[in-house]
């Protein structure tokens, strides 16, 4: 009879091997296959595929796919994988730092990464892995060798922050904001708070540090029993950071000196929207806190380029476009559109928009607020995209659509040319199909 394998074993595997992988399309020879398994997959059926193409090792959680001495069975393969992942990070005696929060947490954990690895050996969560199986996946890519890991935790759903700081044990810890998203799964935004403040309290308990937006007066609550380190513009901060206003679209902004050298430095980011300077803000502060000169900070955040579509700028032939379709809350909407407002421009400006997910309840209220703040200033051509746009209380200059390929067909009979075009929406609405028909 095939017999439950023990972490603490397959732990020693992965010490000799080195490399994990769940997806058979992705499969690296000598690696060890977890076989996750979800509503529409199970990952157990691919085990004997995994093995054929070259993995060393196949975790089943299914007896009947326990077949061979490479084939090992466990009670539970998620399980298994945190397990591994907890094992291996109580292996490293390394800072890492912990990130969670509703907008900002990507481009913080990319600026903190361009700003430590400036004299750090790091390593950052890659793209957006950032959930129950990806943050495990990140620990266990960690190379030996690394100095700093940065690692990104995302929420859905209320404990989440908590359950992955018990795997991914943060010394350090930074919440970039707390707003409103995925309150469909949440179900009130005093439980966003709870849940993303669990990175707070993990800190407070394992006596860690936190890096906390002194601007922010929810976060300034929440933190203040813990031993912490504050950015914002306020003079007052560990780190002081100011935006300069000038007519570039991409930030502009100046690092105060420390009280040991007070001089100003200028940063010219490769970032848009004075709501980036928080993000800005906090790697800065981080790299101050590991000991990095205000000079290789500015290195650090200039040589940082968005990528993958959030707030990206695309200058095309005909248009110039700031494509933010990776994902969207009310938030992270109200932010983008107040800036590209205020962003200056010598065309006009026009702004495709489309349906904020995972909102439940709380949908038809939020995207009204979002056309009523257009009205309110004066959006002079302004298409809206998915069926919660479709159901609300539309002016003048708004032309609804189902899909983007709806979108798409009103576009090759009616090009846009000459424009600054603010292309922002949920994920799931698939604006990025919109951006080639605009170049």
């Amino acid at each position: 009879m095939t017999t439950i394998t023990s972490t603490e074993k397959i732990y020693r595997l992965f010490r000799k091997y080195r490399k994990i992988c769940t997806d058979t399309r992705q499969l690296e020879r000598d690696s060890i296959f977890i076989a996750l398994h979800g509503e529409k997959f199970d990952g157990n059926t691919f085990a004997k595929q995994a093995l054929e193409a070259g993995c060393s090792y196949a975790i089943v959680d299914n007896v009947k796919f326990a077949k061979g001495e490479r084939c090992l069975l466990v009670e539970d393969c998620l399980q298994c994988l945190q397990s591994l992942a907890n094992l291996y990070r109580r292996d490293m005696f390394i800072p890492f730092i912990g990130i969670t929060g509703t907008n900002g947490k990507t481009t913080s954990k990319e600026l903190i990464n361009s700003v430590l690895s400036i004299r750090f050996r790091t390593f950052a969560t890659k793209g957006n892995l950032n959930n129950h199986i990806g943050v495990p996946l990140t620990i266990l890519s960690i190379p030996s060798n690394t100095e700093i890991a940065i690692i990104e935790m995302g929420a859905s759903h209320v404990g989440e922050i908590a359950n992955l700081c018990n795997i991914c044990l943060p010394t350090h810890g930074l919440i970039t904001n707390i707003g409103k998203a995925h309150l469909e799964g949440f179900g009130s935004f005093e439980n966003i708070v709870n849940t993303k403040t669990a990175l707070y309290r993990f800190i407070q308990k394992t006596h860690g540090k936190s890096f906390v937006n002194g601007d922010n007066a929810l976060l300034m609550d929440k933190s203040k029993d813990l031993e912490r380190f504050c950015y914002g513009s306020g003079a007052n901060q560990y780190l002081q950071m100011e935006y300069i206003s000038n007519e570039s679209i991409m930030l502009k902004c100046k690092l105060i000196g420390s009280s040991s050298a007070p001089n100003i430095t200028e940063i010219n980011t490769n970032v848009i929207g004075d709501y980036n300077l928080e993000n800005a803000a906090v790697a800065a502060c981080i790299g101050r806190y590991f000991g990095l000169s205000d000079r290789e900070i500015k290195e650090g955040i200039e040589k940082y380029e968005p990528k993958n579509l959030r707030s990206q700028i695309i200058q095309t032939k005909n248009n110039v476009l700031i494509a933010d379709t990776y994902n969207a809350n009310p938030t992270s909407m109200y932010a983008s559109i107040k800036n590209f407002l205020a962003m200056p421009s010598p065309y006009s400006k026009i702004f495709i928009i489309g349906d904020m997910l995972e909102l439940g309840k709380f949908a038809k209220e939020e995207h009204q607020k979002i056309v009523d703040l257009l009205k309110e200033n004066d959006a002079a051509q302004v298409f809206l995209v998915g069926p919660l746009f479709s159901k609300t209380d539309k002016f003048s200059a708004c032309k609804t659509f189902s899909k983007a390929e709806d979108l798409i067909e009103h576009l090759k009979n009616h090009p846009l040319k000459q424009n600054y075009i603010l292309i922002k929406g949920s994920r799931g609405v698939q604006l990025e199909k919109v951006l080639d028909i605009l170049k």
